[in-house]
């Protein structure tokens, strides 16, 4: 008999942990190669876990709801193959395993705490005298990121010492401190001089000593609790806002011409393709070919650097059921002709909307478009997807009387209008480049070819 580790999986470049879920399977349990062992979520998307191996669930090692580092054993499978297939030492439970042999730290050196690109140091404690962690000499360690995040905020060595910690051992994770930071803003601290030590007790404590919430309502009031997703969604709006000098553009075009040419083809199309053709594919082919122009768009900030990015990756923002947002990527769309990108756009959408997205299939976006639109909107002033620098809002499509330039003269006529909106990091991009980037692309949908197959 071997015992084979099942671990957490890597993710992505930006994942470095997972929330359990759900187990599907409980200890006595027999499991399949590939079988759906549990399940996790990150702060990009939810995902299953399959089996590495055939064999018996023999031990779990962390429970529902418990946040594990990528690599961390989570559970044992008894095989029937002769030996021991063991990456951890089996006298430790996991959660001690996860900071035994190997550590991961994300490295993040910008006020964000969340760039896109970040760096992963991996260390091996035989083969490395590095510590992990930083002690504060009475005994209490802290990592290199709680340590920048705690420096760049102005909080004291023993302001840290008073943060109760979530993670293993009582440790001070980087959502302890990032909350603490969020709780003293709101309550108003303001930091005193070094020469006098201040002690500070956090919000939370404060609330479970008084026994008693600190808002009171009035009236008539229905509370309702934040979902996972949602929290990630409001702590990365947030954080987005707080990283870029937002500056949102606006302008208008004449889409006539691509309303009359996909209602001529659409039937054509879906006969042809097996799939319907929607506005969002011929949007994301006109960003594709403007971002080639103004390639400054498709990039990110990295403290004083610009990286400008030569893969276009364009992200698609969508709504679920519950009413949550995510963003799958469209990689490599410049090497995707009409008919791929109508594809990926609605293949990517009914994942999205069913719950089977894959966790790559959130990486690595360099530009986003989000189509208020569909919602009835005119008009939106979207917030960046951070680390990108822009992100392209269109509205609803709808007709209106224009003036229309002719060599005959001037007209009025019915025709199709749209309004484009564009916010971006005016740290890097100014107000000039924004609006001929956004200039280009209502140019080109004004000038779409009505002959055009697709």
């Amino acid at each position: 008999m071997a015992t084979v580790d099942l671990v957490m999986p890597k993710m992505g470049e930006s994942i470095m942990e997972a929330t359990i879920l759900k187990w599907h399977k409980q200890p006595g349990d027999h499991v399949k190669m590939d079988e759906t062992v549990l399940e996790i979520a990150t702060d990009k998307v939810d995902t299953e876990v399959p089996s590495t191996a055939e064999g018996i669930i023999e031990q779990i090692l962390y429970n529902v709801n418990d946040v594990v580092p990528v690599g961390s054993v989570i559970a044992k499978i008894k095989t029937e193959v002769e030996g021991t297939v063991s990456h951890r030492p089996t006298g430790q439970s996991g959660k001690q395993q996860a900071g035994s042999n190997r550590y991961q730290e994300t490295v993040q050196e910008n006020s964000g705490y969340d760039r896109g690109e970040v760096e992963t140091v991996s260390h091996s404690n035989e083969a490395s005298n590095v510590k992990p962690q930083t002690s504060n000499g009475n005994g209490r360690f802290y990592s290199p990121l709680v340590l920048n995040i705690a420096a760049s905020e102005g909080v004291s060595m023993s302001e840290l010492e008073n943060i109760p910690g979530t993670g293993n051992e009582g440790r001070v994770t980087k959502k302890d401190i990032l909350q603490y930071v969020s709780q003293r803003r709101v309550s108003g601290y303001k930091q005193k001089s070094n020469r006098e030590e201040v002690m500070v007790v956090p919000m939370n404590r404060v609330e479970q000593a008084n026994d008693q919430p600190i808002t009171t309502y009035s009236g008539n009031v229905e509370i309702i609790e934040m979902d996972r997703m949602r929290k990630l969604i409001a702590e990365h709006m947030v954080r987005s806002k707080q990283t870029s000098a937002h500056v949102t553009s606006f302008t208008e075009a004449d889409v006539t011409n691509i309303v009359m040419w996909r209602e001529k083809v659409k039937k054509e199309f879906e006969k042809r393709e097996g799939t319907k053709i929607t506005f969002t594919p011929l949007f994301i082919e006109t960003v594709v070919h403007c971002i080639k122009k103004f390639p400054l768009i498709n990039s990110s900030v990295e403290g004083d650097r610009i990286l400008v990015k030569k893969d276009i990756n364009i992200g698609m923002a969508t709504a679920l059921p519950n009413g949550n947002l995510i963003v799958p990527i469209i990689k490599n769309a410049d090497q995707l002709n009409l008919v791929g990108l109508t594809k990926q756009v609605n293949g990517l959408a009914d994942n999205a909307r069913n719950g089977k997205l894959r966790p790559d299939d959130t990486q690595g976006g360099t530009f986003t478009l989000t189509n208020v639109g569909t919602f009835g909107s005119l008009m939106g002033t979207p917030i960046i997807n951070q680390p990108q620098v822009a992100i392209l809002a269109v509205g609803a499509i709808k007709k209106r009387p224009v003036v229309v330039e002719t060599p005959h003269g001037d007209s009025i006529a019915i025709r199709h209008m749209m309004y484009l909106s564009l916010s971006y990091d005016h740290r890097i991009i100014d107000g000039s480049l924004g609006a001929t980037f956004l200039t280009s692309v209502a140019n080109e949908l004004e000038n779409f070819n009505q002959n055009r197959d697709f």
